[in-house]
């Protein structure tokens, strides 16, 4: 929102809604595969019923294109919608598709420092922290990955979004890695939800390998890399493939990046505190930059066409069930480049690793048995 004082005055306008004129026009020439058509029929259902759904689907997808139906439904009815992500990264990336999909109506993009903070719009692409803002403003909410920091764990987030309802509206959740609790809901019945078990190219999700690192620290603290990752990192740049390789904190990257730096000099870092942040992951996405370190900041909602990727100290407890299988969502997205590798170095294996590859595993496996992958 920005800062805000005890002093400061609050203004809520209590008058009709701004009239809209622009036509919900939808431009999209995609098409859906089976299992992103039913999703979108029940999100569709949703908005015309003002119900709930969670819709669960592995990373890759394409959550974003079941959306659009929906979202022409409500707009159709002159219906606000707003669709809300935990990170400034998901909404800096979906803002661009949503403005090509739907190009004559009003969207306005809000974050932290954002242009359009005084700006109506129609569609509202936003941080969740921003519908602290609002008040009964929309008839349609989304929360994207409902999963993720900071959504999940703080509950005034989870009111904001509730102040932000009309008392009659829609919401749906977008989630690959649904926490326990909700996963048992979905298994008893208790949440309306819908599975997509398989990416829309009908490729295999890649499977997450784990390879023995040793005292990492220590051979950083000797000023060199890890002989496995430098191995690694090597065959990326021979190869000429981009790669993002995840650190477990911002001081290992730091003391790390001088000596990656020496295998190539255009390699960089990036975390969440980074002023250069949004200009580095763009670097990354037009291949400035053949190698980006960084935090876990970069787990969701950057999606890179052809990469592999690399997690040092995947032991840490910071890599979470739900980050190793984000992380490992990375990869392979793009129909032209499917498959990819993904690394889990480590001095020691944890639950969370392997918990991480075996739902990979059982999403692979359910979506080849109901027949959405090819191989």
């Amino acid at each position: 929102m920005g800062r805000v004082s005890e002093c400061t005055p609050l203004i809520t306008w209590t008058g009709p809604s701004p009239a809209t004129h622009d036509q919900p026009f939808f431009d999209w020439q995609g098409t859906l595969s089976q299992a992103q058509h039913e999703a979108s029929n029940r999100v569709v259902e949703a908005v015309r019923k003002n119900d709930n759904l969670l819709v669960w689907a592995v990373c890759g997808a394409g959550k974003t294109e079941v959306l659009f139906e929906g979202i022409h439904e409500a707009l159709t009815q002159n219906k606000r919608v707003c669709i809300a992500a935990p990170r400034t990264d998901v909404v800096l990336e979906l803002s661009p598709r949503l403005q090509k999909v739907f190009p004559h109506t009003s969207i306005t993009t809000l974050f932290g420092g954002s242009e359009d903070r005084h700006e109506y719009g129609q569609l509202v692409l936003s941080t969740t922290h921003q519908l602290y803002r609002y008040q009964h403003a929309f008839d349609f909410i989304i929360i994207d990955e409902v999963d993720a920091f900071p959504y999940s764990y703080d509950t005034s987030l989870q009111f904001a979004v509730d102040k932000a309802r009309k008392p009659e509206s829609a919401i749906v959740y977008l989630t690959a890695t649904p926490d326990s609790l909700t996963q048992k809901k979905c298994t008893s019945g208790k949440q309306n939800h819908i599975r997509i078990p398989a990416r829309y190219h009908r490729h295999p999700i890649p499977m997450p390998r784990l390879a023995w690192c040793g005292n990492w620290e220590k051979t950083f603290e000797k000023h060199k890399i890890p002989s496995p990752l430098k191995k690694w990192t090597l065959q990326r740049l021979q190869q000429n493939k981009q790669a993002l390789i995840f650190f477990p904190s911002v001081k290992v990257m730091e003391k790390a990046l001088p000596l990656f730096q020496k295998l190539n000099p255009v390699i960089e870092s990036v975390h969440a505190e980074d002023n250069d942040r949004k200009e580095k992951v763009q670097k990354m996405r037009i291949q400035e930059i053949p190698i980006l370190l960084t935090t876990t900041i970069l787990e969701r909602g950057v999606t890179i066409p052809n990469m592999d990727v690399a997690v040092l100290g995947a032991e840490d407890q910071i890599f979470t069930e739900s980050a190793l299988i984000q992380i490992a969502g990375r990869v392979g997205r793009s129909a032209d480049h499917p498959r990819g590798d993904v690394v889990y170095f480590h001095k020691g294996r944890t639950k969370a690793m392997i918990y991480a590859g075996l739902q990979i595993f059982m999403m692979n496996k359910e979506a080849a048995k109901i027949g959405l992958i090819n191989e």
